[in-house]
């Protein structure tokens, strides 16, 4: 066992011990797989395969990604004018920044994110704790508004695994999304509060895995050039297993009322009711119950670690994010079968992660 397989499982990591690659360095797979995406190689470029990549990733208590309809930004999407990506940005400083693991202007001594390690001493590691994690990351992602108006956008929202619709693109429409699904007074799994005047209405994702991965050229072409490839091996792979796999948001209307106006939330007398029923939903879309195994890929800008192209963030129902770098198409196969099915990370692809500590049992993708 390696040093950091030993550090992950005195954190109570579930880990795999399978190979992350199932073939020849080089590949020796042949030409038909090859032509099938699944052992598809990348152009020469430069990745960074010496530094150290487990813990890479800086804490943080929410992760937002918002509808472009895009898969290239401008460098700092953040400081796009007129974007809302920029109006949140504004909102949530000075003490909170967003920007994939980017600066963290004016923040106050008491606004600071609890260190990246675990009680074990695994960097990058952290809980989802957004009560006490206040920085959220923001992202910009492929996938088209789902609203029937332009100028308002769909975000995707973790690790609460919600979609909030309706968003205005402009300052007020920035600071509606704050209040209502960002502010970390607002605890996990639970319902908006206040609902009253607000346009914005949330769901939760109708997927039992969100895949992002960064595909921001302008910021890194190292990425540009990984994500399509690993898209489509990552389709092909799941497809394979029994998995449907989708590009775009699916309207989340087609699986009820919104939470805003639940019947049955509404109905429950306290917060603590409302949460139980919301991880029953969760718990209900997560590929071992759903009715049908849906993963949704998506493109997102900077997440930081170009270096470590390609870069791939898993988000499943549990609450859970897995940051893996290095990611080629040959390792594919091994982060379907052991960490979106299994539940169970691939050591020498971590770049670190949100709930990945699981004390008494051997998946993540146990409850």
């Amino acid at each position: 066992m390696d040093q950091t397989s030993a550090q992950l499982q005195a954190a109570e990591v579930p880990v795999s011990d399978a190979p992350c690659r199932g073939c020849a360095d080089p590949c020796d797979e042949g030409e038909l797989i090859s032509q099938l995406g699944r052992h598809e190689e990348y152009p020469k470029f430069d990745v960074d395969m010496e530094t150290e990549m487990l813990g890479s990733v800086k804490p943080y208590g929410r992760q937002i990604v918002i509808s472009t309809g895009k898969s290239d930004w401008a460098r700092e999407v953040t400081d796009a004018s007129g974007s809302l990506a920029a109006f949140v940005s504004h909102v949530s400083s000075p003490g909170l920044f967003g920007g994939g693991g980017g600066k963290e202007k004016g923040r106050k001594e008491k606004d600071k994110p609890v260190n990246g390690a675990t009680k074990a001493g695994v960097s990058g590691v952290f809980p989802a704790d957004p009560a006490k994690i206040h920085k959220v990351t923001i992202l910009n992602g492929s996938h088209r508004t789902v609203s029937d108006d332009d100028d308002k956008e769909t975000v995707l929202v973790f690790p609460d695994y919600k979609v909030v619709t309706e968003v205005a693109v402009s300052p007020a429409g920035a600071e509606e999304l704050w209040e209502h699904a960002l502010s970390p007074s607002v605890n996990l799994h639970s319902t908006p509060r206040d609902t009253k005047g607000t346009s914005v209405k949330s769901w939760i994702i109708p997927y039992a895995c969100v895949i992002l991965l960064c595909s921001h050229k302008r910021r890194d072409n190292r990425c540009a050039i990984a994500a399509p490839k690993l898209e489509h091996t990552l389709t092909a792979s799941l497809e394979r297993e029994g998995w449907e796999v989708h590009s775009q948001v699916e309207a989340p209307s087609l699986s009820g009322p919104a939470l805003e106006d639940d019947p049955v939330l509404s109905a429950l007398a306290s917060e603590e009711e409302q949460q139980t029923e919301i991880l029953r939903r969760l718990h209900s879309i997560d590929a071992a119950h759903a009715e049908s195994k849906r993963a949704l890929i998506l493109f997102c800008s900077h997440v930081g670690g170009h270096k470590y192209a390609g870069n791939v963030i898993i988000n499943t129902p549990q609450g859970v994010s897995i940051w893996y770098g290095r990611v080629t198409p040959h390792e594919v196969d091994a982060i379907v079968k052991e960490t979106i099915i299994g539940g169970r990370i691939l050591p020498a692809l971590l770049r670190g992660g949100m709930n990945l500590c699981h004390p008494g049992h051997k998946s993540l993708n146990d409850w």
